[in-house]
């Protein structure tokens, strides 16, 4: 009825013409009887009347609003800790608090809400009270307590917890009793085991070689019996001792170290590589490679154990340790600087480099079972180690992809632009990877390899003249080049490592030099696979083979008519022919 007059009213006062002012309440007349002048402020007069009885009838009640808060808690007694307040927008509606407790922590949350609805699944009862009166509620994910109130005095700000009944501290204290009470009693029989057992003696890693697989089978590291592809789950860490620093990379330090067996001094060499804390997701990236068991092969690096290494004086910070087997001659790049390679060793180190990839790619073992092929992402001369002479093994899996089927384009997008900028394929300086094609990242090692075959061939004596050594692209870039540096020099000038013509000139070489330009190809899926590459140093193999036999077979026959000649002139100047035989 109230609302029907104020219309009626300013209906009438728009009529009269009267010009209303909520602060003054001012009007003006235009053109209007003195009569009108009073009827039109008898309106007004109504219109503030009406306004201010229907503010009187709609009460509504104050209450703290947030959606999260954590409360201050004395005995029974919680404060919401809230400092938004708001009127509720309908009369119904009450001021209610909801108490949570999960594993992690207390929360509060305050509201206005209509007692009718189902709020939280639960329907509230209490709610006619001054006080917010908390009430237990059942709830899977830990305690809850909802409480609801009337008021304009922020009654949902002080929460109350059954007075005469379990506080809210000893509810929760209790609820955590059990679970404190069982690791107090497994530590104290844990410890009561470790320091009575009676004449207990220190531990002897002698007994290391029998708890683990051997790895005597690998004649070219200078660890004859340990884990391969094996995590360290002792509780005693490996009795290693750090010897000299033998390398360093981006992420880690590698070692030489001694593993020591017993007390008697009997020891054997490794390699740990030693990330630092902030390493820590390069550390699981590489171990997490390692731990595939399918990952062994005679030219991937033999991988013994990983730790967690607490700080020491010397280090503080906490380490990760990756430990290998140590192979003495280094790593390819050093050697190649230091060495020229004949054409069997080039052959021989070349082929190993490809049978190494070729593993990592394959996506089945050679006796069938299935594998998950991995990409390298980082293949480059000092990320490959010397065994003897004749082979090489793969190292450094802190940037491996493993290609599972089950990972998502976002996975491998995820895995950003990496490798080393002097090494990376002409789609990565250009961002343009097909990550819808597990073969692409393939690709990308086909053509770092191609550059590290380019290395080896110019440092084999057959090319003619050898130079001194130089990385792929030598002196076009400098020492460390960035990407932007090689996107230039390869994508823009499509420029390559220089293939002499002379070194050509050799059968075998031609071949070589062949398979280099097609593992570099521009186009990615023009180049050859690490399998193809097998193949092709398997067919130089053959043929090395094919040319000794015939050579040895000519230098027999040689050595038979020169024999055979000698045998018979002597014999005619004894006198003996009759007794020649042929």
């Amino acid at each position: 009825m109230g609302h029907v007059a104020q219309r009626f009213a300013l209906k009438y006062c728009l009529d009269c013409s009267c010009h209303y002012s909520f602060y003054s309440y001012d009007f003006a007349l235009q053109s209007v009887s003195s009569s009108e002048h009073f009827d039109c402020f008898y309106m007004h007069s109504l219109v503030f009347l009406l306004q201010a009885q229907s503010f009187t009838l709609i009460k509504t009640n104050l209450c703290k609003w947030c959606d999260h808060s954590s409360p201050v808690c004395e005995d029974n007694v919680c404060m919401s800790n809230c400092s938004l307040t708001s009127y509720c927008t309908l009369a119904e509606e009450v001021c209610v608090a909801i108490w949570k407790k999960d594993n992690v922590s207390v929360s509060v949350r305050t509201l206005c809400y209509n007692p009718q609805d189902m709020l939280e699944n639960i329907m509230l009862t209490n709610y006619s009270s001054k006080e917010c009166l908390m009430t237990p509620q059942h709830s899977e994910d830990g305690l809850l307590f909802i409480c609801g109130c009337v008021g304009d005095l922020e009654c949902n700000d002080r929460l109350v917890f059954e007075k005469g009944s379990k506080d809210v501290i000893p509810v929760v204290v209790i609820s955590l009793v059990p679970p404190l009470l069982v690791a107090v009693i497994a530590t104290m029989a844990f410890y009561l085991y470790r320091t009575r057992q009676p004449g207990k003696k220190p531990k002897d890693w002698g007994d290391f070689r029998g708890m683990l697989p051997s790895l005597s089978d690998d004649i070219n590291s200078e660890i004859s019996s340990t884990c391969a592809n094996n995590l360290n789950h002792n509780t005693e860490q490996l009795p290693i001792q750090l010897e000299t620093l033998v390398g360093k990379g981006r992420f880690a330090e590698v070692w030489r170290a001694r593993l020591s067996h017993n007390e008697g001094g009997q020891y054997e060499t490794v390699a740990v590589k030693i990330f630092p804390a902030v390493e820590y997701s390069s550390w699981c990236n590489e171990r997490a490679i390692f731990s595939d068991a399918n990952l062994k092969h005679e030219n991937i690096v033999q991988f013994l154990t990983a730790e967690e290494r607490a700080g020491t004086a010397a280090a503080p910070q906490r380490q990760y340790w990756l430990i290998m087997a140590y192979y003495n001659m280094g790593n390819l790049q050093d050697f190649l600087a230091g060495h020229i390679l004949t054409w069997t060793e080039l052959c021989s180190l070349a082929g190993s480099v490809a049978r190494g990839l070729a593993h990592l790619h394959s996506d089945t073992m050679p006796c069938g079972t299935p594998k998950v092929p991995i990409a390298h992402r980082d293949l480059k001369s000092s990320n490959i180690v010397l065994k003897n002479h004749s082979e090489c093994a793969l190292c450094d899996f802190g940037l491996a992809l493993r290609l599972d089927l089950s990972l998502t384009v976002d996975d491998f997008a995820n895995s950003g632009q990496v490798g080393t900028a002097r090494y990376m394929a002409p789609e990565v300086l250009e961002s343009r990877v097909n990550l819808e094609d597990l073969e692409s990242f393939k690709q990308i090692d086909i053509y770092s390899m191609a550059l590290v075959l380019w290395e080896m061939v110019s440092r084999c004596d057959v090319i003619g003249e050898v130079k001194s050594y130089e990385p792929p692209f030598g002196s076009k870039v400098c020492e460390q080049p960035c990407v932007d540096s090689m996107r230039d020099l390869v994508l823009r000038d499509r420029g390559r490592p220089d293939i002499q013509e002379s070194w050509t000139t050799h059968p075998g070489m031609q071949l070589l030099c062949a398979t280099i330009t097609e593992c570099w190809d521009h186009d990615p899926e023009a180049r050859l696979t690490a399998h193809c590459v097998v193949e092709r140093f398997n067919t130089l193999a053959q043929e090395e083979l094919e040319n000794s036999i015939s050579n040895a077979g000519e230098v027999r026959g040689t050595w038979q008519k020169a024999a055979n000649s000698a045998v018979i002139t002597n014999m005619f100047s004894q006198k003996c022919l009759p007794h020649i035989i042929f």
